[in-house]
């Protein structure tokens, strides 16, 4: 009887842990159950049947995890549940092939060093290299660079 139950537990780890691991994101339920049936399962070992049992049951359990492990990992099943798609989208930038270094504009919003401006009539966010600017501020492009239009005060 003592043997049933331990493999009874064993079995229920590796499901809960392969439930955990591909099924369910981050640290769950099924986690911490399966590792509280494997360390129940080894302490139920050697208790019961003593210190060569436990060790069998220690190795038989660590084993059987680590096998289940890379035979689910290469089975075709995970080939169903995984993403094939690949993004090829990108983003429309056309405030940024608008502007111009020199071009001149106001703040709408506060810079904190990255806020809101209005320059050539478009509203687009923008950071500055002078520090703080507070809304309204007169400012002029210094340059653009990749996704960010770096301004500083008008003089």
């Amino acid at each position: 009887m003592d043997v049933i139950i331990i493999v009874a537990l064993i079995i229920f780890a590796i499901i809960l842990l392969l439930v955990e691991l591909f099924f369910i994101p981050g640290i769950s339920i099924a986690g911490i159950a399966a590792i509280c049936c494997m360390i129940y399962a080894n302490y139920y070992a050697f208790v019961h049947l003593g210190n060569a049992g436990g060790g069998i049951t220690l190795a038989v359990s660590l084993a059987a995890s680590l096998i289940s492990l890379v035979l689910f990992m290469r089975s075709k099943m995970l080939d169903n549940v995984a993403l094939k798609e690949n993004i090829v989208s990108t983003v429309d930038r056309p405030a940024e092939e608008k502007v111009k270094p020199g071009d001149t504009g106001i703040c709408t919003t506060r810079l904190a060093l990255i806020g809101q401006a209005e320059i050539n009539g478009l509203a687009m966010e923008v950071k500055s290299i002078d520090g703080f600017l507070d809304e309204k501020t007169p400012i002029v492009v210094n340059r653009v660079t990749e996704g960010l239009i770096l301004v500083e005060r008008r003089k």
